[in-house]
């Protein structure tokens, strides 16, 4: 079928005439070769409206506006092409091109995809309907474009029939890497999905969590709100409103809807970010309004304008608040700056479009940069176009080189360079000046496995037709002239998703951009968290401080973190948790220093009182005190205060264990010698027959003292193994940790302590009864207040150490030891080292008989005996040892006689004591009564 081709002309339509150009007088450029491109490229902005506002007639529209980019891309495909063919990537191959202009709109670019379907290198222009393409030869073997999104989803639904290859420069639209429904469609850059990704990210780097947006009512600008939505989500980023305006610049609401968007921006005084998603065109009238209304926000451009020359070039652009923009990355474009610096010498076979250009510049002459730049955008005056009115000097090629977008140009290179790849893939083993070498969906196979490096980069496509070679993210300056530069501060990894900043920017740009605010609310600070009530956005909130325990080291959390209760802690409106303090009684501690110097002072009079028993030992009072059992107990205290200082320092697991179990043998060892020394006093000195020999029962030095202590030594022993002491960690002090020794078994402990108490009551009983003994010899006394300070010190005791927490917990107990270590040192050898000291005249053998004689004539007086009959013995004179002194035995009884026996002999010497058992041996004159 004929097929009209689309107008490339501003004014070229004679609205009177209802008649068409041929189809070749719509190509916007061409040049023949063995393998034709087809290229589509949006030159200028927008087709004419007529009277009405809408088409009367099924005839192509004129178009207006011309676009510098899209013109700039035309030729950097131009120059790709050239590039290729003066190389030897394809040898004696020669690939060719045939350009449209698609004036931004989709039904221009289908009419032209249309003609690239048509049969290659017929006379007529015309489509034959298949079933299978396969051996269909049309036109153009692959297709580069278009600029838009919107125009290339067009595009590719007619080329899909085909499978023609189509590779896109700048359509970065999500719904393209769709291969179910766009199978031959591929492109150079990364898709929207990346770039909204990156841009969120950049906003919250930058803390931006309120912001707007505004996109234009077309594939790509609902595909961008679309991802963009899903990636602000993500990071707690919310919008504050939605801006949406016609995509056609031929819509008559679009100015309508501009100022909508403008009021909306002056309402929402908190947004100080707004993200936008136009093309160049709808910005400049958008910003225009802004300037009018004196808004100044922060803009994040998308790719589709961040270096659009016609927006830079406004005149008093920085009123309108900073600009941060994303665009492709680029490679050395010098290249095609030097082919552009030449465009007058270069040799075109058709390039309408180019001669447009010159006729423009032609009439605006002699302006400056900005004023050029809106001088040909705003171009649409109705002419035919004659090449004699070409002005070949006029094309003012500086003002091209300036406005060149490096990102879309590196772009618009690959394509042709992956084009070329796969056609020197193919054309291997295949004669490809022959037409029919190869069908277009081979050299779509042949694309999708393409892989070669260009400028230092690997390019590729992955499996969903893009090549992700990422973004620069730069920011518009003002230089001195009031020219703007773009500046690029970072790069945006795609693979990675990271950015790279440039050392010598990241600080600087980081500052701008952090000092600029737009939230809902203000900040929360680390260790507050966010407080959203339901009626609430997100956003919106109030900051609340962290509980105790909890804490949040980041500013805006959600929620507050807890710390690990065992290890940290932290206070209210914490943002970090502390390091719980290990706590001991430490020996560095006041208490601990106390309790060792009472400790050591005991240990030393213990040696004291061992070297001055040492130097008495033979006098009547060391051997009345028990004379070599005197040395155990000491020793015993002693090992008592040696256990005690175990309760000081940190825990440990030897320590744990021995502290308690030495000092309840030890001790035991000491109540054990005191319950004998208890029971021979009783004995000496008890005249009741039943309980003497009980007593004497009793009284088996070794046996006893081996038996108690053997005892204990089993309780200790299966304590040890079954239940035995352990380090705890006690975690329920908010800061502290409190290493303890814990006693394992709390009924292994007790009974360890209540087997000394029942010994220490034994003792306590055996020594009540002999507190009456002679003066200088009444250790029962003195026994007795021991036990009493024993009993009271453990009494005591248990509730306090119940009760007691931390780390003076071990001191409690350490105490009560040291308490009845003392009570027993002093009770029982003070006394005997002050009669050492300063009362030695009773510590002599006539002063102790002496002391015998009266306590048993006393004794004597008060025995009963049949008829209450009074007997006296006859006086004996002992030896020259008694000193003269007469003991007068009266009235004791058998019994009697042999207890004073055993005590006397501890007393006197040999020959002493053998002289008293001669006088203990006469007969008495009366029976003692049973």
């Amino acid at each position: 079928m004929a097929l009209y081709g689309l107008s490339i002309t501003i004014g070229i339509l004679i609205s009177e005439l209802h008649c068409c150009l041929i189809p070749d007088d719509f190509v916007g450029a061409r040049a023949r070769g063995d393998i034709i491109i087809g290229g589509l490229f949006a030159v200028h902005g927008k087709m004419v409206n007529s009277a009405k506002g809408y088409p009367q007639r099924p005839a192509i529209q004129n178009c207006e506006g011309f676009e510098i980019q899209g013109f700039l891309q035309l030729l950097a495909m131009a120059h790709a092409i050239e590039m290729v063919n003066n190389s030897s990537l394809i040898p004696g191959i020669k690939l060719g091109y045939e350009i449209y202009d698609t004036c931004s709109e989709a039904t221009l670019a289908v009419s032209a995809a249309l003609r690239f379907l048509s049969t290659y290198n017929t006379s007529v222009e015309q489509l034959a309907f298949k079933c299978n393409y396969s051996d269909y030869t049309p036109k153009v073997k692959a297709v580069i474009g278009d600029s838009y999104s919107e125009v290339s989803i067009a595009v590719a639904r007619l080329l899909n029939t085909q499978l023609i290859p189509q590779i896109s420069h700048s359509s970065s639209a999500e719904i393209l890497s769709d291969k179910f429904r766009f199978p031959a469609f591929l492109r150079t850059i990364p898709n929207d999905s990346y770039q909204t990704r990156a841009m969120a990210k950049l906003i919250h780097f930058s803390g931006w969590n309120w912001i707007g947006i505004i996109i234009m009512d077309d594939d790509y600008g609902r595909s961008a709100l679309e991802s963009f939505g899903l990636q602000a989500v993500k990071i707690n980023v919310c919008i504050a409103f939605k801006e949406i305006i016609p995509a056609h610049l031929s819509d008559s609401t679009i100015q309508t809807r501009i100022d909508e968007a403008v009021n909306k921006i002056l309402s929402e005084t908190r947004v100080n970010v707004i993200v936008a998603f136009l093309k160049p065109s709808l910005l400049l009238k958008l910003f225009r309004k802004a300037m009018e209304k004196k808004i100044k926000k922060t803009w994040i451009a998308s790719d589709s304008w961040s270096i659009s020359s016609g927006i830079s070039s406004m005149p008093n652009l920085q009123s309108i608040g900073k600009i941060v923009g994303f665009t492709f990355k680029s490679g050395d474009t010098t290249s095609f700056r030097d082919y552009i610096a030449n465009l007058n010498q270069q040799k075109f076979e058709m390039n309408r479009l180019l001669d447009q250009y010159a006729i423009l510049l032609s009439d605006c002459p002699k302006m400056k940069y900005t004023e050029l730049y809106g001088c040909v955008s705003n171009y649409s005056k109705e002419a035919t176009f004659n090449p004699s009115m070409v002005k070949t000097k006029s094309l003012r090629v500086d003002f091209l080189s300036a406005t060149v977008n490096p990102g879309l140009v590196y772009s618009t290179q690959l394509a042709v360079l992956a084009i070329a790849h796969a056609i020197q893939k193919l054309c291997l083993e295949r004669n490809c000046k022959n037409p029919n070498a190869f069908a277009p969906w081979e050299l779509l196979q042949s694309l999708k496995t393409v892989n070669f490096t260009y400028m230092g980069r690997n390019i590729n496509f992955d499996s969903k037709g893009d090549a992700n070679t990422g973004y620069d993210v730069l920011i518009w300056k003002v230089n001195s002239d009031g020219k703007i530069n773009f500046t690029i501060f970072a790069e945006y990894d795609t693979h990675k998703d990271t950015f790279i900043f440039k050392n010598q920017d990241k600080e600087n740009v980081f500052q701008h951009l952090t000092k600029i605010r737009s939230r809902c609310s203000d900040e929360c600070k680390p260790g507050q968290m966010k407080k959203t009530s339901a009626s609430q956005h997100t956003c919106c909130y109030e900051c609340v401080a962290c509980p105790e325990n909890h804490y949040t080291s980041h500013s805006d959390m959600g929620y507050c973190m807890p710390c690990n209760n065992k290890t940290h802690w932290s206070p209210v409106n914490s943002s970090v948790c502390f390091l719980k303090k290990v706590e001991f009684l430490r020996w560095d501690d006041g208490l601990a220093i106390v309790l060792l110097i009472i400790t050591f002072v005991g240990m030393f009079a213990i040696f004291a009182i061992g070297i001055l028993f040492a130097k008495n030992f033979d006098t009547p009072v060391v051997k009345a005190s028990g004379g070599i059992l005197c040395y155990v107990i000491l020793f015993s205290i002693l090992i008592s205060f040696v256990s005690a200082i175990f309760f000081i320092g940190k825990p440990a697991e030897f320590k744990c264990k021995v502290r308690q179990t030495i000092f309840g043998i030890s001790f035991t060892v000491v109540v054990a010698c005191i319950l004998l020394k208890s029971i021979k006093i009783l004995l000496a000195f008890t005249f009741e027959p039943r309980v003497h020999s009980i007593l004497k029962f009793l009284y088996k030095p070794f046996t006893l003292v081996f038996v108690c202590t053997g005892f204990q030594v089993m309780i200790c022993t299966t304590w040890l193994i079954f239940w035995s002491p352990y380090i705890k960690e006690n975690f329920s002090l908010q800061k502290t940790i409190i290493l303890e020794c814990k006693e394992g078994s709390t009924v292994a402990f007790g009974i360890m302590l209540g087997y000394i108490a029942v010994l220490a009551f034994a003792c306590f009983i055996f020594a009540f009864r002999g507190r009456k003994l002679p003066e200088n010899y009444n250790e029962a006394k003195f026994i007795t207040f021991g036990m009493l300070i024993y009993f009271i010190a453990w009494i005591t005791f248990i509730p306090i150490y119940a009760t007691t927490f931390g780390i003076y917990l071990p001191a409690v107990e350490m105490i009560v030891i040291l308490i009845s270590n003392y009570g027993i040192l002093s009770c029982t050898f003070l006394p005997k080292c002050y009669i050492i000291l300063y009362k030695q005249d009773t510590n002599t053998k006539s002063a102790f008989l002496k002391m015998i004689y009266k306590y048993s004539s006393k004794s004597a007086s008060t025995l009963t005996v049949s008829q209450t009959t009074r007997f006296e013995l006859p006086c004996l004179s002992v030896g020259s040892g008694i000193e003269g002194y007469n003991l007068r035995l009266s009235g004791l009884c058998n019994s009697m006689k042999s207890t004073l026996q055993m005590m006397v002999s501890d007393q006197l010497t040999d020959e002493d004591a053998l002289l008293v058992k001669e006088c203990l041996s006469r007969p008495a004159l009366v029976s003692c009564p049973l």
